[in-house]
């Protein structure tokens, strides 16, 4: 089910909000705004109503033998890539970004954020199809601007089935198999990149992959191997960026 909303605030603190009251929110329901007033304008970025694109939350109902909550990103990340190439079959360059970015070359098209409450995840997306929002240092690009007109409604029902089928499948133990399809849609092993991280400051190295509970590798030049928890990954060499 997609619940449409004129205008709110933000999709996911909505369902966040409805978990925390005790409100049964089903996984396959999906809660999408025409407009979010509180998506973007904080750490002084520019703000974007985000008119036209796809902004929206669904949530995970966490059950005992599932994998880690933490690889629900990537494999969010699988089902709107799939569901981007299926809308706009023509587009190149299009490749997932560790651990929740949809690029176009080294351009934002799609992000991902993930809240816990309780046993519950809510998932939320955004999707650029009408418009890139301008952030200052930050590349940003529009499946409009790129020549694929995408309407809202036919993308958030391509991406509700998408995801359905990723969660199945999650739910079902096949996380192995999903990892195996993140990889093959992201970045490629070996390209050299940068993290920033908390403890160390920036870190370059060559990316290595993702473990199995979703956990980035990063290959030092003195031939060890670091994992990235947390923390930006970006190319060397490239603008692209992630919120």
């Amino acid at each position: 089910m997609i619940e449409t909303v004129a205008e709110i605030p933000s999709t996911n603190a909505a369902l966040l909000a409805r978990v925390r009251e005790g409100e049964a929110v089903p996984e396959g329901h999906w809660l999408v705004a025409d407009r979010q007033s509180a998506g973007r304008g904080r750490a002084g970025r520019v703000w974007s109503d985000g008119a036209g694109n796809f902004m929206g939350s669904t949530a995970v109902q966490l059950r005992a033998g599932d994998p880690p909550a933490q690889t629900l990103a990537l494999v969010a990340g699988v089902a709107v890539f799939d569901t981007v190439k299926a809308c706009a079959p023509a587009i190149a360059d299009l490749r997932l970004k560790w651990p929740n970015d949809v690029l176009v070359g080294h351009a934002k098209l799609v992000g991902i954020l993930l809240e816990r409450q309780r046993e519950a995840v809510v998932v939320g997306i955004g999707v650029n199809l009408a418009q890139a929002p301008e952030v200052p240092g930050r590349a940003t690009a529009s499946l409009a601007a790129l020549g694929f007109p995408v309407a809202r409604d036919a993308f958030a029902e391509r991406l509700a089935a998408a995801w359905a089928d990723a969660l199945l499948r999650w739910h079902r133990g096949e996380w192995p198999l999903l990892r195996s399809e993140w990889l093959v849609r992201a970045h490629p092993v070996g390209t050299l990149v940068t993290v920033k991280d908390r403890d160390h400051g920036v870190i370059m190295g060559a990316f290595g992959g993702i473990d199995e509970e979703g956990v980035a590798l990063l290959r030092l030049a003195d031939g060890s191997t670091r994992a990235i928890h947390a923390g930006d990954i970006e190319m060397v060499g490239t603008d692209a960026a992630r919120d």
